[in-house]
């Protein structure tokens, strides 16, 4: 059941981690926008996000107050199908794309996905229905194909309870043979998503800002806090997170700076 899981660094940002958790000290750090590539021994390839779009980005004041909160560094070596392509892959061979949420460093790569299904939950649903500042979502990043495009969208039925460890998850089979388990991981966002691949690697996205961070995320200071769709349930989903990393699961969040390109040996 083993396939490739590869990580790409697709853009960056940087905050102050004090000013972003309390009893954590001050400093500046890069966050990189992490995407990663499953290649399945059957031939599928899911993609786990998209990273941050290169070029001009027309997403009027919305974009301008976001780029100004979390100044988005991207330059075009960034952009994902090159990198892909760099790796001797056609991005038209990806046949899925797992969207963690919507925010901008995880759907700037959505463009170079045409053919591909997308797999949303119904919460992203939601927000593409009804976007507002709070939700951090820029409809401009978005191509014009892309609500015609083939999609999967996880209802609650979708899931199913599975028993990781000692930690319980709602999980989806995306591919049926249980290599690529696609989880609820609530909090940050509305319908926010994870992936477990091989039943090694967990793909977090943004369920925490780090996977070193796991232990502080019930810490967040008032403007971080406010910005998510339930702090609480982000604390829940941290801590269980941190218990399975603590059990010998992998734990990558999306801007972890990992060493490793490739995550399954």
């Amino acid at each position: 059941m083993t396939g490739r899981l590869r990580h790409y660094v697709c853009g960056s940002t940087s905050h102050d981690v004090g000013a972003m958790f309390r009893g954590v000290t001050a400093g500046r750090r890069e966050f990189p926008s992490g995407a990663f590539l499953y290649d399945a021994e059957d031939g599928r390839r899911v993609l786990f996000d998209t990273g941050y779009a290169t070029g001009a980005w027309r997403t009027g004041w919305r974009g301008d107050v976001y780029r100004r909160l979390l100044p988005p560094h991207v330059v075009d070596s960034d952009d994902i199908a090159a990198q892909l392509s760099a790796d001797g892959i056609d991005a038209a061979s990806v046949t899925h794309v797992v969207l963690s949420h919507l925010h901008p460093d995880h759907v700037g790569g959505v463009r170079r996905f045409p053919g591909a299904t997308f797999v949303l939950s119904a919460g992203h649903e939601r927000t593409l229905l009804s976007p507002r500042l709070r939700s951090g979502v820029l409809p401009g990043l978005f191509p014009e194909w892309f609500p015609r495009g083939a999609r999967i969208v996880l209802e609650e039925e979708s899931f199913r309870r599975v028993r990781i460890g000692s930690v319980e998850l709602r999980a989806h089979d995306l591919l049926g043979d249980g290599s690529y388990l696609v989880l609820d991981l609530p909090g940050h966002a509305d319908g926010h998503l994870g992936a477990l691949v091989d039943g090694r690697v967990l793909l977090a996205g943004d369920a925490a800002w780090g996977s070193d961070l796991l232990d502080v995320s019930s810490r967040l200071r008032a403007l971080p806090r406010a910005i998510q769709h339930d702090a609480g349930r982000y604390a829940d989903t941290a801590e269980r997170l941190r218990r399975l990393a603590e059990e010998g699961i992998r734990v990558a969040c999306s801007h972890d700076p990992l060493d490793a390109k490739d995550l399954i040996d």
